[in-house]
């Protein structure tokens, strides 16, 4: 009998952050377990995409306050690509284009990196592109180079599911999808969450500002997050209020404002 995997869990304690010397997170506490799925939802400039920035240690963000943990070892402590072979994964909200650089060769380097790499990869990939419906043809180009918005989130689903993450981050995965895309990538995730024989499930923090991602990756607790707390947290029926009411239902919950984030709030966000 197969012994069952070990859980994951990425645990935020009291973090505090700042950008360009304004703070903007508060002291945030969140714990996100394998198999779960946590939903941070908020207005513009609540600091959302300042959560995913610090977790995973985007360059200007200032730790002020708190501590990070995956498994007990100090998130913070690691830099950038120690974060992603830990077990940690971002899907960005813009996915970055590499000129030059072709998505099976990324993925290659990506598995050997972590001690897994193979001569299938490329049965591999085309097997994950034909599950979420991105062209194989893609897989050999120029990673999200001339991609459309759903093929790039196409993209990033693919190689948060080949690479198999511990914990998932994703950072408006339903920002510029069509209803057809955004059912593809959300579905894929949601069956990354549930464990089998190899893996205790995928552990997911989705960041989002609307509920229409949540109809089909089934969250088990809702965060609302506004002007750098949370001041709300429970469970799918918080998004139920949210579309109904607006964040206007929990701005009295903030004693006080913090300043906006602005462009910077927006992970990997193009140049103006």
């Amino acid at each position: 009998m197969t012994a069952p995997a070990p859980q994951s869990v990425l645990e935020i304690k009291g973090l505090r952050v700042a950008v360009g010397g304004k703070e903007i997170l508060r002291g945030i506490d969140l714990t996100v377990a394998s198999g779960q799925v946590h939903a941070v939802m908020g207005p513009n400039g609540a600091g959302k995409s300042t959560l995913s920035a610090a977790v995973m240690g985007k360059p200007g963000y200032d730790i002020l306050g708190g501590s990070v943990t995956l498994d007990g070892a100090d998130v913070l402590s690691m830099s950038v690509w120690e974060r992603a072979v830990a077990g940690l994964h971002l899907v960005m909200q813009y996915p970055t284009e590499v000129p030059g650089v072709a998505l099976d060769d990324v993925m290659s380097e990506a598995l050997s990196a972590r001690g897994r790499g193979g001569s299938d990869i490329d049965a591999v990939l085309a097997a994950e592109a034909e599950r979420i419906g991105l062209p194989t043809a893609l897989l050999h180009r120029a990673l999200n180079v001339d991609l459309s918005g759903g093929e790039k989130k196409r993209n990033e689903t693919l190689q948060l599911a080949v690479l198999g993450p511990r914990i998932a981050i994703l950072d408006e995965l339903d920002s510029g999808l069509d209803v057809d895309a955004l059912r593809a990538c959300a579905q894929r995730v949601e069956a990354l969450t549930q464990p089998d024989d190899v893996s205790p499930g995928l552990g997911v923090l989705v960041i989002t500002h609307y509920n229409r991602l949540l109809t089909e990756l089934h969250p088990d607790t809702i965060h609302i997050l506004v002007k750098g707390r949370i001041v709300a947290e429970g469970g799918p029926e918080l998004a139920d209020v949210l579309e109904a009411d607006g964040y206007a239902a929990f701005s009295d919950e903030v004693d006080e404002p913090a300043p906006s984030a602005g462009g910077l709030d927006d992970l990997f966000a193009p140049p103006r």
